[in-house]
Parts: structure tokens; sequence; C-alpha cells
């Protein structure tokens, strides 16, 4: 009996030590995001396909496309000023806060029911 739960036990430990050896965040799915890892570009690339789509499809009204750029092209700006000598551990943290900041305003303006209308495209209530 001891043995069946010193293997339990055992069992246990090494699958809890095999989770936790995944990293936070991206591509963990019990992280705080489901997704992978991505590096800068790879965040800027994906922004900038979040507000084509969302301008493509009609979620993102003019206004709140134009903001999502001008606050993307800023956010581009501050990281190319901080390539020139080399991105510090703080300024990569900074860039990544920015991004987070920019993709939940992307989600929240194509989800809070603001469409942008084209020619005799107008809503029927």
């Amino acid at each position: 009996m001891k043995t069946l739960i010193v293997a339990l036990a055992a069992a246990t430990a090494l699958t809890a030590t095999a989770a936790s050896a995944q990293p936070y965040g991206y591509g963990r799915p019990d992280g705080p995001r489901a997704e992978r890892w991505m590096s800068i570009n790879e965040r800027q690339a994906m922004l900038e396909r979040r507000i084509d789509r969302g301008i493509a499809r009609g979620d993102l009204t003019r206004r709140e496309a134009y903001n999502a750029r001008a606050t993307f092209e800023g956010i581009a700006r501050l990281e190319h000023r901080y390539r020139r000598d080399g991105l510090s551990q703080w300024e990569r943290a900074d860039l990544d806060r920015r991004f987070d900041a920019l993709a939940a305003q992307i989600r929240w303006d194509r989800r809070d029911g603001d469409r942008r209308y084209g020619y005799n495209d107008y809503p029927r209530y």
C-alpha cells in the first residue's frame, strides 16, 4: 500500500514539474495568454493585420482605425529610438506593455458594436 502511495506521489510530482517547466505567457495553455511568444516584429505584423482585418470587415470605424494606426506608428517610432543603442530589458518591457495596450484597444474597438457602413450598406433596424 505504501509503495502505491509513493508511486502516485512521484507521478504527480513529475507531472507538476513538467507542466511548470513551460514558460509563462505565450505558448502555455494555462498562462495569461494561450498564444505562443512573439518577437516585437511579429507582434507589429499581427497588430497591423488585425487593424487591416477590422477595416475590411467594417468592425473598426474610420476614427478608430485612424487612432489605432496613429498609436501603432508612435510605438514604431519609439521602438526605432530604443533600437539605436540596443534594446534594454526595460525598453523591451515598455514596448511590450504598449503593444498589449494597443491590442486591447483594437480588441475593444472591434467588438464595441460601432460599425463602418459603406455606400447603400446602412443598418436596418
